[in-house]
């Protein structure tokens, strides 16, 4: 029986969430005849904690046969990690420890625990939702991304093709493992910067689009800024429609995807601890590499917490858009070399090669900061013309810049030193199996 891991990591409470992706966990198994390892990540307080235990204590008889959940706090997964770093044998075994479960917010890190543990479980494929997203209804019905995930995902791309409703793959790619499934989501913005546009558009393409290349047109930047963080838009789902290609990383959001072991086995995620954004990688290497992908209209639907209208949650969300920004620099840069490797990316059994993506990372490590130096004077000067929070978040930022320009170049270099131990994890992963 094919094992699944679906993962929800979490560092805030959610119970609602949780109870529903058990809902889909269970759809996955009935439906599909997959055993679902349902593993629930949480970094949260402890009183959310033991409200997320409790939650699913109460429902645990009630899930479908063949599903299996594992609620991990943070101690759990540090002794696992740690075991794993241990038995690899990989040089700075301390640091790596670090870069798996950092102290500091970290998107890469927290999936890329779950890529270890889905190997520790024996799974194959790693599906990631979100704990500020919830489910589409239809008629009474959840719709859940899961259906068309495991309608694909791993299939022979040949073989996938009956089950889209659109063929837009090479022919010469088709013998290949569709190794990427994935839709995007529905509502509100992923990124918390309505209010800029509101207050001042001009000030909202100034900010939005310094994560283009510096090389492209009024017109490019202009097309990315009009499409940046919208996803979907607010269309609800009234029918399933997928397609087979190498997917755009533009149309995916991380709420809502699922990665073959294929690739995760042999690349993770950048580390980079108080960056959004900096766990879309695979997204690029999957499409610059040109490897199967679906696809699909399954939106999740997104919504802001709380804890972003306050004042610590505004500067500490900030600071994670501004490294956004700055880790364009050097992404910018991969995304472009990658571009240009195509499937020269991927080695003789059509799999990414660490070795290679490490080599670009390093070399991006090298470029000159004077982008980024402009990148932050754009954003304090953007910032103090709107005023109020913005304003004093750009006199933060203004004291901060030496420091988010080393930060930002130390990211990079520690996802080249993941990159270059990541097999060596893996493996341990396999061997170690679960400890908790």
């Amino acid at each position: 029986m094919n094992r699944i891991c679906l993962v929800l990591p979490t560092n805030r409470a959610c119970a609602p969430m949780i109870s529903a992706i058990g809902g889909e966990a269970d759809y996955a198994a009935t439906h599909f005849g997959v055993e679902v390892h349902l593993l629930v990540l949480d970094s949260s307080d402890a009183a959310s904690y033991a409200e997320h235990a409790r939650v699913i204590e109460r429902e645990r008889a009630r899930r479908a046969p063949h599903v299996v959940v594992h609620h991990l706090d943070e101690a759990d997964q540090r002794a696992f990690l740690h075991e794993v770093v241990l038995r690899s044998g990989a040089e700075k075994p301390e640091l790596l420890l670090d870069l798996m479960l950092p102290t500091r917010l970290s998107y890469g890190a927290c999936t890329n625990r779950a890529f270890l543990l889905a190997a520790a479980l024996g799974c194959r494929s790693v599906h990631r939702r979100d704990s500020d997203s919830a489910y589409q209804v239809l008629n009474g019905e959840p719709v859940y991304p899961v259906h068309q995930e495991l309608r694909s995902l791993g299939k022979r791309a040949a073989d996938a093709a009956a089950g889209v409703l659109v063929d837009a793959l090479p022919p010469e790619r088709a013998e290949l493992p569709v190794v990427l499934v994935g839709a995007s989501f529905i509502g509100e913005l992923s990124v918390d910067i309505s209010e800029i546009l509101a207050l001042d558009p001009a000030v909202y393409y100034d900010v939005v689009s310094l994560w283009a290349p510096p090389e492209w047109s009024y017109e490019q930047k202009r097309a990315l800024v009009d499409e940046s963080f919208r996803g979907a838009g607010t269309d609800p789902f009234v029918r399933d429609h997928s397609t087979l290609a190498a997917v755009d990383p533009l149309r995916v959001d991380m709420c809502n995807v699922s990665f073959h072991e294929e690739v995760y086995g042999r690349v993770p995620l950048p580390p980079a601890t108080d960056t959004i954004g900096s766990d879309y990688f695979l997204l690029h290497l999957v499409h610059d590499a040109l490897l199967p992908g679906v696809l699909h209209n399954r939106h999740i639907v997104n919504f802001y917490t709380a804890e972003r209208r306050t004042t610590p949650g505004f500067m500490a969300y900030q600071t994670r858009f501004t490294k956004f920004f700055l880790s364009m620099l050097y992404f910018n840069f991969l995304y472009r070399e990658m571009a240009a490797a195509g499937p020269g990316l991927l080695d003789d059994h059509h799999r990414p090669r660490a070795d290679r993506i490490a080599g670009l990372a390093r070399q991006s490590a090298l470029l000159d900061q004077t982008e980024n130096v402009r990148r932050l004077l754009t954003i304090e000067r953007s910032y103090r013309k709107l005023g109020g929070k913005y304003a004093e978040f750009a006199g933060v930022l203004a004291e901060r810049a030496p420091q988010l320009l080393d930060e930002a170049r130390q990211d990079i270099l520690h996802f080249a030193l993941l990159t270059e131990a990541w097999d060596a994890l893996m493996r341990a992963s396999d061997e170690v199996g679960p400890t908790w």
